[in-house]
This record gives structure tokens, C-alpha cells and sequence, in this order.
């Protein structure tokens, strides 16, 4: 038997997407091509190659998604039998601005988005939206640079404010970089293309590049927080922004002194962009470390007096796995998260080779709200897995439905036992889709299976898991029960 715990009445369950993940339609109604678009399929273990303009005979798993550009109306009838109190998308920019920098935005995309979020609406349905989940206009990779031109922040802006004054009347919760962090595995190309927009740099100037990005990023995550609560007096409503952090809790791999500072430095390494966005400035060690590497990050007292005076209003999280490190020897401690990365010999992986930690889940709530003190809202976390399809199109997945027991106990201890704040709570994804880091169908996370292969074969047909009935389940009980199937 598993404990639950009662939340709130007002807690927020649900599921979560991105946008370029199930949308497909990648090319209709105005739309420009992304980074997303470009990405080829890749696999576990293979990454996923990026090619420079769409080729014609390239496997571009994006282009297909879900076909959910089509489907949404049904698929929120589903998810409103699921329970969902709220579903997590992005509005991809290239619908709205196709290349990031034109004048006028896309009226198309824009009617798109207002379907979808009153389709929401209709199905009782909060939408939770990111500004950027891995979709920036390849235009300003190609034109730009990406995020390490100080002119991308003023486009993003304006991108977001196009879509906060035409939604703020129905959306409340906002969130501007979508694991932005990630970036602190600086060495691995794909992390800085999908977050920074960052590609054709010498390797020498990657970790100096990714602190210059990602400080421009923060910049305009705080210019968009401004104006988003001066859109909301205007409208009179509330608009909550938030940031959105990929938490991995990094532990030391032995009770080793040295083992356990270097964990410490690895934890403010991976979480400084946490610093920023809800503390407004950034640390100290950092700011000693960049000294140390001669780097010359531009940043300006106007960017810091903007940060300082727009906080986030909560702080939103994704939450998969943890790993360990262990001493280096550096005196400066640098953390390189692709070569310090050990695994816990406590914990079980998934099939993807993610170590499985739920407890980690009550230790990180309480390390993020001791840091930061600002309201959490948990807007990821799932468990990838092979599913099979029987010949009576059943899915009996209790393998899901044992990883999200243990997490969703764990977070219900840290909100209910330690106190917590925690507005809600979104598992990813709620219905199948398109993995973002190898371009796979058959890594599945949904409820809600979705009949196509890698390829896009399939019939597209969507049929309840047996993980369905059981968060069906958990949502109309509020968290307290959380026992198997019978």
C-alpha cells in the first residue's frame, strides 16, 4: 500500500507538451522553421544531427509530431476524462513571428493559439504556457547568432509581449526559458543550439559563449516578467511568470569532505540561472570563477538593476534523475557535468539509462524553496518507457504507474509534511509524443498512446494505458490515493 497525502482544493494536476513535440503541421498557416525543424531523428545513445536547412529526404520527426495542430479539440475531451486541472504547451514563435524579427506578427498563428487555449477553457482546463521551449526561428541562428546577440533580446521580447497582451485574459501562469540550465553541459552542442540559439563557435569559446547567452536570456526573462505584470494591470488580471529550471539533484558519490564540496559547487553550477531569476543577482563564487577563466561577460548596471527589481512570481521545475560527482582536485572546483557524472548505486535506470530517484524529488523541493523562497510548481516529470501495444489495444504499463507512485509520494511529503509551497503538479506528457533529445516516438511518457512508430507509421489512433485509470484516479482523490490497479 502507498500513502497519499490530501492536497490543496486548488492544486493544479495535469500533463505537459512542447509545442514542436506533437504540433506537426510544421510548415502550415505562416509557419517558419525552427531549430526543432531541423533536428533529424536520432536514438538511445545517438544524437540527434542537425542539419542546416530542412533536406528533402531528411527524417524530421517534429515535422509529423502528433499531428496535435489537428487533433487538439479531441484530445482535450480526453484529457478532460483524464481529470487534468491544467495542461503545459508552449506557442512556438515561428507561428507567430515565422523568422523572430518581423514587424507585424502572423495573425494565422495567433487565431491557432486562441482555438486551443479556449478549447482549454471549454474542457475545464487551465493552460500553463512556456514562451521557449527549444523552438527559437533558425532566421536568428543563422542571422543573429542566437542569444549571444544583445538585438535577440529586444525580438524575444517582443515575441512575448505579442502573445501575454493577446492571452493574458484567459492565461495566468507563464513561464519564459524552458530548462534553461541545461546549458551548464556547455560541451554538448545540442544543449546550446535547442536553449541559446548557439552553433558555428569555435570549441575553444563554448563556456564563455553559453554565460554571455545565457545572461542575455535572463535579461529578457526579467524585461518580460516587467511587462507582463504591467499587462496584467491593464487587463486586471493575474499573470504569475515564472522561470523554468531542470532540476537534477547532484549528489557527492562518498561522504568524502572533498566529494561533497565539489557536489556543492556542482549544485550552484547547475542552479545559478535559479539564483538570478529568483534572487536577482548572481553569486559571488561566479562571478570570481569568470574572473578566474578571463571571461568578459557583458553585463551592464542597467541589466543588473532590472534583474534585481523583476523576480519571477514561482519558480517552475522539471524533475527526472540525479546522478553523483566526485573531487577533482581543482581548487576553483569547476564542475564538468560530461565527465564528473556518476551514477548511485542505490538507484535503478530507466531504459534510457536515467537513474530513478524519487526521493530526490523531496530533497530537491526542499533545497529549491530554502534557496529561493518562491512557490514551486512542478511542470515536468515522467517516466520514458517501451510500451506495447496488444492485439486488443491495451497498454498495461504498471512499470509507469510504480514511478510516478514513489514521485508523487515523495512531492506530496515535501508540500503536505514539510510545507512546501507547490501550485500544481504536471506529468510529462499525458499523451504520447516526439522525445526531444533523440527524436523517438517509441520513448513513450503519455497515458494516452499514440499509434505511430518513428518513422510516422502508424494509424495515429490514441487508446487509454492502463497508467490513464490510475492518474484518472489520483486527480479525483486529490493525491490520497495512490495504491495500484486492482
Amino acid at each position: 500500500m502507498v500513502k497519499g497525502y490530501q492536497m490543496p482544493d486548488d492544486f493544479l494536476w495535469g500533463s505537459a507538451v512542447a509545442a514542436h513535440q506533437l504540433e506537426g503541421a510544421w510548415n502550415v498557416d505562416g509557419k517558419g522553421v525552427s531549430i526543432a525543424d531541423v533536428m533529424l531523428a536520432g536514438k538511445s545513445g545517438v544524437r540527434r544531427e542537425v542539419t542546416d536547412t530542412v533536406l528533402p529526404d531528411g527524417n524530421y520527426p517534429n515535422h509529423r509530431g502528433i499531428d496535435f495542430y489537428h487533433t487538439f479539440p479531441e484530445d482535450f475531451k480526453r484529457m478532460k476524462e483524464l481529470g487534468l486541472k491544467a495542461f503545459r504547451t508552449s506557442i512556438a514563435w515561428t507561428r507567430i513571428f515565422p523568422n523572430g524579427d518581423e514587424a507585424e506578427p502572423n495573425e494565422a498563428g495567433l487565431a491557432f493559439y486562441d482555438r486551443m487555449i479556449d478549447e482549454m477553457h471549454k474542457n475545464g482546463i487551465e493552460p500553463v504556457i512556456t514562451l521557449s521551449h527549444f523552438e527559437m526561428p533558425l532566421h536568428l541562428v543563422n542571422a543573429y547568432g542566437g542569444f549571444r546577440n544583445r538585438e535577440v533580446i529586444d525580438l524575444f521580447v517582443k515575441f512575448a509581449d505579442t502573445v501575454i497582451r493577446r492571452y493574458g485574459d484567459r492565461v495566468k501562469y507563464w513561464m519564459t526559458f524552458n530548462e534553461i540550465n541545461n546549458q551548464t553541459e556547455w560541451m554538448n552542442p545540442h544543449h546550446l543550439l535547442q536553449d541559446s540559439g548557439l552553433k558555428d563557435y569555435r570549441p575553444g569559446e563554448a563556456q564563455e559563449l553559453m554565460y554571455q547567452a545565457s545572461h542575455y536570456e535572463l535579461v529578457a526573462s526579467a524585461l518580460v516578467t516587467k511587462h507582463a505584470h504591467e499587462t496584467a494591470q491593464k487587463l486586471g488580471t493575474d499573470i504569475q511568470v515564472g522561470c523554468m529550471i531542470a532540476m537534477n539533484p547532484v549528489y557527492p558519490a562518498s561522504s568524502k569532505p572533498e566529494d561533497i564540496l565539489e557536489a556543492q559547487r556542482a549544485m550552484q553550477t547547475r542552479y545559478y540561472w535559479g539564483d538570478v531569476h529568483a534572487n536577482g543577482v548572481y553569486p559571488n563564487w561566479l562571478k570570481n570563477f569568470w574572473q578566474h577563466k578571463g571571461f568578459k561577460i557583458d553585463i551592464t548596471a542597467a541589466d543588473e538593476k532590472l534583474l534585481a527589481e523583476n523576480t519571477v512570481d514561482y519558480v517552475g521545475f522539471s524533475y527526472y534523475m540525479s546522478w553523483t560527482v566526485s573531487d577533482t582536485g581543482d581548487e576553483w572546483l569547476e564542475y564538468n557535468e560530461a565527465g564528473n557524472h556518476g551514477d548511485n548505486p542505490f538507484l535503478k535506470k530507466s531504459d534510457w539509462g536515467w537513474q530513478i530517484d524519487p526521493v530526490g524529488m523531496r530533497w530537491a523541493m526542499n533545497w529549491m524553496w530554502d534557496r529561493w523562497h518562491k512557490p514551486l510548481f512542478i511542470v515536468e516529470n515522467g517516466f520514458g518507457a517501451y510500451d506495447k501495444l496488444t492485439d486488443n489495444h491495451q497498454i498495461h504499463d504498471d512499470y509507469r504507474i510504480a514511478y510516478f507512485q514513489g514521485h508523487i509520494q515523495a512531492m506530496e511529503q515535501a508540500a503536505v509534511l514539510d510545507g512546501v509551497p507547490l501550485i500544481g503538479y504536471l506529468t510529462w506528457s499525458g499523451i504520447d509524443l516526439v522525445s526531444a533529445s533523440t527524436g523517438e516516438m517509441l520513448k513513450r511518457y503519455g497515458f494516452i498512446y499514440v499509434d505511430l512508430d518513428d518513422m510516422g507509421q502508424g494509424t495515429g489512433e490514441r487508446y487509454y494505458k492502463d497508467s490513464f485509470k490510475w492518474y484518472q484516479r489520483v486527480i479525483a482523490t486529490n493525491g490520497a490515493t495512490l495504491d495500484s490497479l486492482d
